[in-house]
């Protein structure tokens, strides 16, 4: 992923090595102290860049937050599209979106940090706030997309419209996630048990 890793801003881009390291330093920053501790100092120090090099790409910290975001979605939606894709049956891509959770909780906590510090942050800035509710408009899209694609292959027989279905799994997903974080206590599989359940009654009419 690291050669290929581009961020843009301003249409100024940034690819390769550099690209790489400024994400991971921002991401394991945010999770470690937080947006407000995640100064460009900080993550420059981290990544191994000139401080320069951050203000002139993105000249604000909340533009470069959103850079990385974006690209950690649509990273995401494109590995979880894939494996959905490959799926033959239903059991198939039930198993892969809880697959993408778990992916989530056990090695994507930086971003699930993000995401959540960047929500909080859009209450007062606009940009963050219509990037972010942008940056969700075009993942429920492109994946149900892909259920819609899935349904005229005859692997599953949507119960409801593919965008809205979408939409219930990154909620409940999301929340589980912020649940888990705040409470380690919580039965992870006992919820995932519930998810398959439901996902298989949102995916298989056929039941």
């Amino acid at each position: 992923m690291g050669a290929t890793t581009r961020i843009k801003s301003d249409g100024r881009e940034l690819s390769g090595e550099k690209a790489q390291a400024i994400v991971e330093a921002m991401r394991t920053s945010v999770a470690e102290v937080g947006i407000a501790g995640s100064t460009f100092a900080r993550v420059a120090a981290k990544a191994g860049v000139s401080r320069g090099l951050l203000h002139y790409y993105f000249a604000t910290k909340e533009r470069l937050l959103i850079e990385v975001i974006r690209r950690d979605t649509e990273y995401r939606v494109a590995a979880l599209g894939e494996a959905v894709r490959s799926a033959d049956d239903v059991d198939g891509v039930i198993a892969a979106i809880l697959a993408a959770f778990d992916r989530t909780v056990t090695e994507e906590r930086g971003y699930v940090y993000m995401v959540s510090e960047l929500f909080v942050a859009g209450r007062h800035l606009d940009e963050i706030r219509r990037e972010l509710g942008a940056l969700y408009s075009r993942a429920r899209g492109a994946l149900a997309a892909i259920l819609r694609e899935k349904a005229a292959e005859g692997v599953i027989a949507l119960r409801f419209d593919a965008e809205s279905v979408v939409a219930h799994m990154l909620a409940t997903g999301d929340g589980a996630i912020v649940q888990l974080l705040t409470d380690p206590t919580l039965d992870l599989e006992g919820a995932e048990a519930v998810s398959d359940e439901v996902y298989r009654f949102l995916l298989d009419t056929r039941r």
